[in-house]
């Protein structure tokens, strides 16, 4: 709808107002001079059933009242001279009840020569008395009247009228012709009006869109518009005239301004090239700077993993040492119990109790030895698989569920004399393809972050790291603990080099920033992070999976 009103000429604007407005107000007046005159004829219709009624009652009333059917007969026959009148009927009442319709009968009649005989009307006679009414087809006009007796005032009978509405038709129709060809004609006469006028008044904005298409196309700002008989398009021409002016000076400027241009750009090549020299000296010596620094970066963030896989050796070597420990024991215990028992079997002097008691520590021995060495493998298999993640860089397909455990079960080492509580909340059947050293490295980096600098002077914390799919081939990951949160000047710049509250106390500030390259260059993810001081710490960490999917 807009569109359309944008496209619409103020010509054919003009046209459809005006017309509008004509077509409306004849219609108007048209329809109310059809329905005056219409309600004219009708009265006069009207007028002239009641007087031809009045004039039959007053005739026959003293032969109905004498039961003169002749003499009746003969009275109506003055409705010659009515040629409108086509049918008249007598009805008397009968001497059992006058006042009802149904106890009347035809008496008499009147018919014009060549009309056929109508059949009784005794059930329409009230109906039509003093409300004359139209036949369905308006080509008859049906009425009735009661015949008094005028001096006891008794009803004698009823006269019932019929006469042509031919008459009342044709002005009808003619009235309806006459009012249409004149709105018709003054809707014609509109119509060439309005186009004359609003010539008049686009021809002057014609000829200012050609006049402005032309200087447009030929750029020659000196011409002018000229003067128009129309005041306000007059006044356009002139704001027309005066914003050429304006553009022809600010052309006159700008040719000017491109004058010394040209000037400066000759002097400023010189200077450009000189500069450009010296610029790319300067950036190649940035590159070999930056491409220093990435190699010093790339070797410290290398020390920073080889550290924490080293401090993980250590742990797990010490973890390893107590199962191996208790088995060693168990199983010296049993060599001893055994050699008692092989004397004792040797000298014949073995028991029954002692044998019994011997199967029974036998048996205590090996579940302590079975469960130890058992705990040594998981540790050991924990550790390898994690030391594996931590040095490969290719895709591969895990239980991420389980990949959690193993570093978690890895980390034991340094958690277990702790109290804080890790919450792993996903999907154990949540299988994914994708890099898992990044993500190992990742989760160590964030637990040891959150035991060094969240937990500080806190005895029970809590970590929850819970894991998603919020498509089919991206996954969310989130860690939050309840720490002692961040400051904001930290975590503005948490993820940038060397950032560390720990300054001198064995914090190198690369934890988290280790973590930043992994999340958008490893796993080419993104990484953000909530926090406010004594409130703890959010990370939600997005990065796209393949192969997803869950049983």
């Amino acid at each position: 709808m807009a569109d359309r009103a944008l496209k619409l000429s103020i010509r054919s604007l003009f046209l459809w107002v005006v017309m509008s407005i004509a077509t409306i107000s004849l219609v108007s007046t048209s329809g109310l001079s059809i329905y005056t005159q219409i309600n004219a004829y009708r009265h006069e219709l009207d007028s002239h059933a009641n007087l031809l009624l009045t004039m039959t009652v007053n005739i026959v009333a003293s032969p109905l009242k004498n039961s003169s059917q002749a003499l009746v007969e003969e009275s109506l026959q003055f409705l010659d001279a009515a040629d409108k009148v086509l049918n008249v009927h007598i009805y008397k009442s009968l001497p059992d009840d006058s006042e009802t319709q149904s106890s009347v009968e035809r008496f008499a009649s009147y018919n014009k020569g060549g009309q056929l005989l109508i059949p009784g009307k005794q059930k329409q006679l009230i109906n039509l008395d003093q409300n004359p009414l139209l036949t369905e087809d308006n080509d008859y006009l049906e009425s009735s009247r009661k015949i008094f007796d005028r001096e006891t005032n008794d009803v004698l009978g009823w006269v019932y009228l019929r006469m042509s509405a031919e008459d009342f038709n044709h002005h009808i129709v003619k009235t309806i012709i006459i009012n249409l060809s004149v709105m018709l004609f003054l809707l014609v006469f509109s119509f060439l009006l309005a186009v004359r006028f609003q010539r008049r008044v686009t021809t002057p904005i014609e000829k200012l869109s050609f006049f402005l298409q032309r200087t447009s196309r030929q750029r020659d700002y000196s011409a002018r518009a000229k003067p128009s008989n129309v005041k306000e398009i007059n006044v356009l021409s002139d704001d027309v005239n005066i914003m050429l002016s304006r553009i022809q000076e600010y052309m006159h400027k700008q040719r000017q301004a491109e004058e010394q241009h040209r000037k400066l750009n000759a002097s400023l090549e010189e200077m450009v090239s000189q500069r450009t020299n010296a610029l790319k000296d300067a950036n190649q010596e940035l590159i070999q700077t930056l491409e220093k620094l990435h190699e010093f970066q790339r070797q410290i963030v290398q020390n920073e993993k080889m550290a924490s896989l080293g401090d993980m050796v250590a742990g797990v070597a010490h973890e390893v040492n107590t199962p191996i420990g208790l088995g060693v024991t168990a199983s010296t215990m049993m060599l001893d119990r055994l050699a008692v028992i092989e004397r004792d079997f040797e000298n014949k002097t073995l028991k029954a109790s002692a044998m019994k008691r011997f199967m029974d520590e036998s048996h205590e021995n090996l579940n302590i030895i079975y469960r130890n060495l058992n705990r040594a493998a998981e540790l050991i298999s924990s550790f390898k698989q994690v030391a594996v993640d931590q040095s490969s860089e290719s895709s591969r397909t895990f239980c991420f569920a389980q990949l959690v455990n193993e570093i978690l079960l890895s980390l034991q080492p340094r958690l277990k004399k702790l109290q804080h509580n890790i919450n792993v909340d996903c999907d154990p059947t949540l299988c994914v393809e994708t890099k898992a050293g990044p993500i190992n490295q990742i989760i160590i980096n964030l637990i040891m972050n959150s035991v060094i600098h969240g937990f500080e002077n806190i005895e029970k914390g809590q970590i929850d790291i819970c894991a998603e799919l919020i498509t089919t081939n991206k996954l969310k990951l989130v860690y939050r603990d309840n720490g002692i949160g961040i400051p904001s000047d930290i975590r503005k710049r948490i993820f940038d080099p060397f950032v560390t509250t720990k300054r001198g106390q064995g914090g190198s500030g690369l934890g988290m920033h280790l973590v930043y390259n992994l999340v958008t260059q490893a796993l080419n993810g993104s990484i953000s992070i909530t926090s406010e001081v004594g409130s703890g710490v959010e990370f939600v960490i997005v990065f796209p999976v393949s192969s997803a999917k869950t049983s």
